[in-house]
């Protein structure tokens, strides 16, 4: 549920954009900020909370976290203008970061070596697959209610997350296990991670690897509609098709840890989202159907479910006692890059599909040069051979 938690804020509402412009007459750019700001809430939270849960413990920060998130959802629904809700977005995004980094952070503190390496498959499976069935869900939604009630939604839904969280969670990081310090012993922390090659060329690969994802989740409805002629349901049903394939490869990942390296693992996919963005560059440029196109995205955004995880648990094999904040740098590495390709995809002329194929294919790329760089070992925390 944690993991869900920053895809919900993002692109549950996604669907309704268009509404809230028509109900606040404001421009199609003030709108959008309602997602920007939300996504930088997201990437700043993850610095400030994963640092803090190594030096108070995990339990609190994530139940503050939590709901903070829940009341910012309600406050987003009475929203009076564009403006506030843009402002009460980035505090919502903060709050939800919590759960994203933290997740990470308590499988670390529980769980090693070939367990800890299919947790984080589930994790990031689900950090792969809800941006895309997201949105599905806020179209469904919107057919019962309006954005606002969107947001009552998210409420409700963090309601129910802390009562689970004060039901089933336990604290995870003892005490003696606690990192001392301020603000210096912090950026010290991050400097001494992001130094380290085994845990920087994995967060490398699945930032470039997750912003070909996100390039696919920006501006495939444009290709797929305007370029190829899809309806807004037969889009759909593609949309959703390969939010169920990323789940797959998530699972398959799971079946796999502990019988094939996941450094193999994470340079398969890599390479299959490598493979599917030269064939949607080939059938851009060679004016290639449709029944080309579909397979190759199917490809790219499955194979996603491959790059997460086991890029993933090799980063946070190597955090030690410093669990929250090599997880707040994972994340805020993921978003950041994916923020920063994302809109790379959308250069061209609308519904043209080969901006978006080359910037697949070139994040990808250097996502295989970042996995290629890995040591030759694995430490035990993941599954050493």
């Amino acid at each position: 549920m944690l993991s869900a938690f920053g895809p919900l804020s993002m692109d549950l509402y996604l669907p309704a954009l268009p509404s809230v412009e028509d109900e606040f007459g404001a421009g199609q750019s003030a709108v959008q900020l309602t997602v920007s700001a939300a996504a930088i809430g997201l990437a700043l939270g993850q610095l400030l909370v994963g640092p803090l849960s190594d030096r108070y413990g995990r339990r609190g920060p994530v139940l503050i976290g939590v709901g903070a998130w829940a009341v910012a959802s309600a406050l987003c629904a009475v929203a009076p203008d564009v403006w506030t809700l843009v402002a009460i977005r980035l505090l919502q995004g903060v709050g939800g970061a919590a759960g994203i980094v933290l997740a990470r952070a308590i499988v670390r503190d529980r769980l090693d070596g070939v367990a800890a390496a299919r947790a984080f498959a589930v994790l990031a499976s689900i950090m792969a697959a809800a941006p895309v069935l997201a949105p599905l869900a806020g179209g469904l939604l919107l057919s019962l209610t309006d954005w606002r009630g969107i947001f009552a939604a998210l409420f409700v839904i963090g309601l129910c997350v802390v009562g689970a969280l004060l039901w089933r969670l336990p604290e995870t990081l003892p005490r003696d296990h606690r990192v001392p310090g301020g603000l210096a012993t912090t950026l010290a922390n991050g400097r001494e991670l992001l130094g380290r090659r085994s845990f920087l060329t994995p967060v490398l690969a699945m930032g470039l690897g997750f912003g070909a994802l996100f390039t696919y989740i920006s501006h495939s409805a444009f290709v797929l509609q305007d370029g190829y002629g899809l309806s807004a349901q037969q889009f759909s049903l593609v949309f959703g098709a390969n939010g169920v394939g990323i789940v797959l490869a998530g699972q398959f990942s799971r079946v796999l840890a502990g019988r094939v390296r996941l450094r193999t693992l994470l340079r398969a996919g890599l390479a299959g989202q490598a493979v599917g963005g030269a064939v949607l560059a080939a059938a851009a440029l060679g004016g290639w159907s449709l029944w080309v196109v579909l397979p190759a995205m199917f490809v790219v955004t499955t194979s996603t479910g491959l790059v997460m995880p086991n890029a993933t648990a090799l980063g946070m094999a190597e955090a030690g006692r410093k669990a929250g904040t090599a997880s707040a740098l994972l994340g805020v590495v993921q978003f950041g890059l994916g923020a920063l390709i994302a809109p790379l995809g959308g250069l061209g002329a609308a519904g043209d599909l080969l901006p978006m194929a080359l910037v697949m294919l070139g994040s990808t790329s250097l996502g295989l040069l970042a996995a290629a760089a890995l040591p030759d070992r694995e430490r035990q925390a993941v599954g050493a051979d």
